[in-house]
């Protein structure tokens, strides 16, 4: 029997909800009725599901396969079915299946009694599907429910960043981050040491195993072991994330968050929360007013501070943007690469919306990001601001995108060349690439920069209404044509990339095949980018 897969990311749906939907006329016959939730909908006719099943999903079946059962048992038909219905039951909750819908008709007027009797023995949630419900209305109905439930989970993670941020430029800003977070995780948030002693806390004051288990794991992370830790205890979950590097001669401090262990979301938060915390507990804030004015900076640009206005407080010349994104298989926390990287200037990010860029508000409803910013996996976890003078070198566990040197003044541009480099980098699955400006001497130089716009333009025309298509092309030349590398950079498959470009194709009126269209194309799709970054 193959294990479940872990649970999916998506929000689940109680079953409760679907059986309080008086359109779909569901009614539980069997099984648990209390925290059952629903991932998905697979419906299978099959004697066998198992192999096809993912874990959490609604299982729905007509019972066509039960008649084939009777038809093949050498003797007693009811005794066989009987059988076979136990272990279908006992094989889908193995599976990891949520439950089992039963559709009354064609097949059969009632759900058989046998059934009834094995999904109450082993435990899993049996549901009647009146005749009148298409399976497709159940599934449509879950769908619905599930991207209700993102939603809610994006705005909450949404007004939960902007409500740290805002709340690292208060006065006693560690105070401030620490009783919002324990606002919108709805739990208990505390700076420990690695004795124990308490920094700061907020939120409801957990029992004594709690608050122990929350000692124990600030010792781990203090005696210099993995960057973050978690724990799970009845009714709570635990997380902890290293924030005072070592070394500079400050005691390092944890910070802990006691959750709900069953709001996914509340990790997230907590993330964004750690950033902001190491950057205001961090080493950098021991080294005079030159390193609180940086995090003053830091602040403002994060509420969307043009980098002009913030420009005095930072007080180096020249600025490196690093877009970063942490691999799944590690356990390096943004903390301990802000450490690495030389500089407390890092602001978070989730999949949910990034921080403002340096010199970029954040996106709202009324100002759309295009598909390449928001493509899966393209996101940054987060960003930072490094001095020109720091070096820059890869970091185990995460992925990087660096810009080139830039003034103040040009951040905006360098943020945008660090998040083409992150791209890339994630496209081509390497530890680091570097955005490269071409030269004075470049062949571009010898257009002028007007007469290369207006001719881009007027070359590009057919596609200017569609940024997708444009983000395709851009990265499919960029990746010298390859579909499954631009599938990755853009977090979309490979087959739609194929027919994006077949329209592109069609709408240029081109062979992409040609390597002076391409060549050409290339040159067009860079006149476009110098002119859109521009700040």
């Amino acid at each position: 029997m193959p294990h479940p897969m872990p649970p999916p990311s998506t929000p689940p749906v109680p079953l409760a909800d679907l059986l309080a939907r008086t359109d779909l006329g569901l009614r539980q016959l069997a099984g648990p009725r209390e925290g059952v939730a629903i991932h998905w909908v697979h419906t299978s006719e099959m004697a066998d599901p198992v192999p096809y099943l993912l874990g959490g999903e609604m299982l729905l079946t007509a019972g066509v396969h039960l008649a084939e059962v009777r038809a093949t048992a050498a003797t007693s038909p009811d005794t066989a079915l009987d059988a076979y219905l136990d272990g279908y039951a006992a094989r889908t909750v193995a599976a990891g299946a949520a439950a089992l819908g039963f559709g009354i008709a064609p097949v059969h007027d009632t759900v058989p009694p046998a059934l009834v009797t094995a999904c109450d023995r082993h435990g899993l949630p049996l549901v009647e599907v009146p005749a009148g419900t298409p399976f497709t209305a159940v599934e449509s109905a879950v769908w619905q429910a599930v991207t209700e439930a993102r939603h809610r989970e994006l705005t909450r993670l949404s007004e939960a960043q902007r409500a740290l941020a805002a709340a690292a430029a208060r006065p006693d800003p560690a105070s401030a981050v620490l009783r919002a977070l324990a606002r919108h995780v709805h739990g208990w948030t505390a700076l420990l040491a690695p004795d124990g002693a308490e920094h700061g806390s907020a939120g409801p004051r957990p029992d004594g195993p709690v608050r122990a288990a929350a000692g124990r794991l600030a010792r781990v992370l203090g005696a210099g072991g993995p960057s973050s830790a978690t724990d799970t205890l009845p009714g709570t979950s635990l997380s902890a994330y290293a924030l005072t590097g070592r070394g500079h001669g400050r005691q390092a401090l944890a910070l802990v968050v006691a959750a709900d262990p069953h709001d996914p979301p509340a990790h997230t938060i907590a993330g964004v929360a750690a950033v902001l915390l190491a950057l205001i507990t961090g080493p950098a804030t021991a080294h005079g007013p030159a390193a609180a004015e940086h995090s003053a900076a830091l602040v403002q640009l994060l509420l969307g501070a043009r980098p002009a206005d913030v420009a005095p407080l930072l007080g180096a010349p020249l600025w490196t943007v690093v877009h970063a994104e942490r691999r799944r298989d590690t356990t390096e926390s943004a903390a301990s690469l802000a450490a690495a990287l030389g500089t407390s200037l890092v602001a978070p990010g989730t999949a949910a919306e990034a921080p403002a860029a340096p010199g970029v508000r954040p996106a709202t409803e009324a100002t759309p990001r295009t598909e390449a910013a928001t493509a899966p996996g393209v996101t940054p976890a987060l960003r930072a601001l490094v001095p020109a003078d720091q070096e820059v070198t890869a970091y185990p566990g995460w992925t990087l995108g660096v810009s080139e040197p830039a003034p103040v003044a040009e951040l905006a541009t360098a943020d945008r060349h660090a998040a083409a480099a992150l791209r890339r980098a994630l496209a081509g699955r390497t530890s680091l690439v570097r955005h490269r400006t071409p030269g004075p001497h470049s062949i571009t130089s010898l257009v002028a920069p007007a007469d290369a716009r207006q001719h881009a333009q007027a070359l590009l025309a057919p596609l200017a209404d569609s940024p997708p298509l444009l983000a395709t092309l851009h990265n499919w030349l960029s990746l010298h044509g390859s579909w499954d590398r631009t599938a990755t950079a853009l977090g979309i498959h490979r087959n739609t990339v194929r027919q994006r470009i077949t329209r592109i194709t069609g709408l240029l009126d081109t062979d992409l095949d040609d390597p002076d269209v391409r060549m050409e194309l290339w040159f067009a799709l860079r006149s476009l980018d110098r002119d859109a970054s521009r700040p």
